[in-house]
C-alpha cells in the first residue's frame, strides 16, 4: 500500500512479547489459505488480508500497513476497535462467570435486557436473545406466526436478513437464489427507491404514495387474513442505504394495525447509533411489534443479537411455551459488553456524533463529490450510513456495472475499490454502490480525509466514463 491517509493508533502491537507464537502474518496466511473457508467466496479466488491489530476507526495488518475503516468491517464495529470500556467489561465478565446455561437468570443479561428495552419504544419490555442477526430475524417471524396464526411474510426485494434458512429467504437480493427453494410463505414487494424508482415516480411525495398502494394492493391479492408479518430493514443497508421518504413508514404502521399484521423492523445494521438513532425506525416515530438487532449493540465485540417485542407478543408466551431456544442465548460475556456498550453510548453522546457526522460532514463533502465527478449518479444517507450509487451515464442512470455483476463484469467496480484500500480507506461495495459506514464515532478530520482518498480514487471511475 503506497499513499493514504494519515491518522492513527497508538502502536501496531500492544505487547508484541505477549503474543502466541502463531500470532505472524505468515502463520496467519497459510493457515487461513489451509484451513478457513470463507463467507460468500469462491475460495480459490481470494487472497484475505491478514489484520494484525484495530484501534478506534485504524486497523493494520503484520506489515504495518494501516487502513481507515469506512466499512465498520460490516457495518457493526459502531464503536470503534478496541474501545477500552467494552473490553474491560468482557475481561471482568470473563472472571465473574464465563459462561452460563439460559435457563438460569444472569446478571449480566438481565440488565442488558432491561437496558435494551429501555431505549426501545414505548409498550416494548421483553428481550429473547439470539447469537446475531439472522437467528434474530428467524425468531421474529417465528414469533409473528404463532402470535397471529397466519404464515405468510411479506418482504422487500431489496434486502438482506441474514444467511440462515428462513432468513436468506426473506432476503431480496441474488444471495438468495441458491438456496432456493426454501422456506414457504414468504412474498416479496418493491419498497421505495426514488432514484431508480420501481413506480416510475417523479419525487420523493409520489413515490411514498405509489410504494404504499403497491404494498396495500399485494396485501389484498394474498389475503390480509393470511399475513402474519411484513419485514423491513427501516434504511435498507447492504441493498442500497436507501432512506424511506417521510410518511412511508408510518403508512406501512397504519396497513398493519388496519389488517392485524405484525410490523417487524430489522434494525441489525440500522440500529444503535448507525443512523443517528439507538433503533432507525424511531426517527419517524413508529413503533413496530418486533424489532430485530445485532451488530452495533456491542459492536460485534462478541457475537450477540436478539428480538425485542410488543407487550401484546410477549402475553403470547405467558402460558403457551415458545418453542425456540438457543444454547448462547444471552451469554453472559456478549450481555455485559452490550451493558457497557449502551453505556458508552450515553456518556459518550454517540447518537449525537453519528448525527453531526451525517448532517456536517459525510453529506455536504458527498454532495461536493457528487458535482465533480460525473461517475457519481447520487449519494444518500443519514448518521454514520450513506452510499455512492456510480453510473455510466447520468442522464439514463445506467449502472456502472450490471447488476449482480461477477468476473470481468464487474473488474470497473473492482478497480475503483482497490484504489481507495490502496490510499488506505477500507470500503464495503455491493453492486455499483461504495458504502461510507465508519464507526460512529470517528473524528472529522479522519472521516474528512477518508473521504477524499475516496475523492481521488473515484478519478479511476470517471476514466470509464465516455
Amino acid at each position: 500500500m503506497s499513499g493514504g491517509v494519515s491518522g492513527g493508533r497508538r502502536s501496531l502491537s500492544n505487547d508484541p512479547s505477549a503474543a502466541p507464537l502463531y500470532w505472524n502474518g505468515t502463520d496467519t496466511a497459510a493457515n487461513d489459505r489451509a484451513h478457513v473457508f470463507h463467507s460468500w467466496s469462491a475460495q480459490a479466488l481470494i487472497n484475505p488480508v491478514a489484520i494484525a491489530g484495530g484501534e478506534g476507526s485504524w486497523i493494520w495488518d503484520f506489515d504495518g500497513n494501516r487502513y481507515l475503516d469506512f466499512s465498520s468491517q460490516l457495518m457493526n464495529v459502531n464503536l470503534g476497535h478496541g474501545h477500552p470500556t467494552l473490553v474491560a467489561a468482557i475481561q471482568e465478565a470473563a472472571g465473574r462467570l464465563a459462561t452460563i446455561g439460559p435457563f438460569h437468570a444472569n446478571a449480566d443479561r438481565s440488565e442488558a435486557a432491561r437496558l435494551i428495552a429501555d431505549v426501545a419504544p414505548d409498550g416494548m419490555n421483553k428481550v429473547f436473545f439470539t447469537n446475531g442477526g439472522a437467528d434474530a430475524n428467524e425468531n421474529a417471524i417465528r414469533m409473528a406466526r404463532l402470535h397471529t396464526g397466519r404464515h405468510k411474510i411479506l418482504s422487500a426485494h431489496r434486502s438482506y436478513h441474514g444467511a440462515t434458512a428462513g432468513a436468506i429467504t426473506m432476503t431480496g437480493d441474488p444471495r438468495r437464489w441458491a438456496s432456493e427453494p426454501s422456506m414457504p410463505g414468504v412474498v416479496r414487494f418493491f419498497g421505495p427507491y426514488p432514484y431508480r424508482s420501481s413506480f416510475h415516480s417523479e419525487s420523493p411525495e409520489q413515490e411514498c404514495e405509489r410504494a404504499l398502494a403497491h404494498l396495500d394492493e399485494l396485501v389484498m391479492f394474498e389475503g390480509a387474513h393470511n399475513v402474519a408479518a411484513i419485514i423491513i430493514e427501516p434504511v435498507v443497508g447492504t441493498n442500497g442505504i436507501l432512506v424511506p421518504p417521510d410518511g412511508y413508514l408510518v403508512g406501512m404502521r397504519e396497513l398493519c394495525d388496519r389488517h392485524g399484521i405484525m410490523m417487524i423492523s430489522d434494525e441489525v445494521m440500522a440500529g444503535f447509533g448507525r443512523c443517528g438513532e439507538w433503533f432507525a425506525i424511531q426517527r419517524w416515530d413508529v413503533t413496530p411489534d418486533l424489532i430485530c438487532f445485532a451488530k452495533g449493540v456491542n459492536s460485534g465485540y462478541v457475537p450477540l443479537g436478539g428480538v425485542i417485542m410488543s407487550d401484546a407478543i410477549a402475553a403470547t408466551f405467558d402460558e403457551r411455551v415458545y418453542p425456540g431456544g438457543l444454547t448462547y442465548s444471552g451469554h453472559p460475556l456478549a450481555c455485559a459488553s452490550a451493558v457497557a456498550s449502551i453505556g458508552v453510548f450515553r456518556e459518550e453522546g454517540t447518537l449525537h456524533a453519528a448525527r453531526t457526522l451525517g448532517d456536517d460532514v459525510i453529506g455536504p463533502e458527498l454532495e461536493a463529490m457528487a458535482e465533480r465527478h460525473p461517475s457519481v449518479g447520487e449519494v444518500r444517507g443519514l448518521g454514520a450510513f450513506w452510499a455512492i450509487e456510480l453510473v455510466r451515464d447520468r442522464a439514463t442512470r445506467e449502472m456502472y456495472v450490471p447488476y449482480n455483476a461477477a468476473g470481468d463484469a464487474a473488474k470497473p467496480m473492482n478497480d475503483v475499490v482497490a484504489a481507495i484500500k490502496e490510499l488506505g480507506v477500507w470500503v464495503f461495495a455491493h453492486f455499483n454502490r461504495i458504502h461510507i459506514t465508519p464507526p460512529c464515532n470517528t473524528s472529522h478530520d479522519d472521516v474528512r480525509n477518508g473521504l477524499a482518498a475516496i475523492d481521488k480514487a473515484l478519478e479511476v471511475a470517471d476514466a470509464h466514463i465516455a
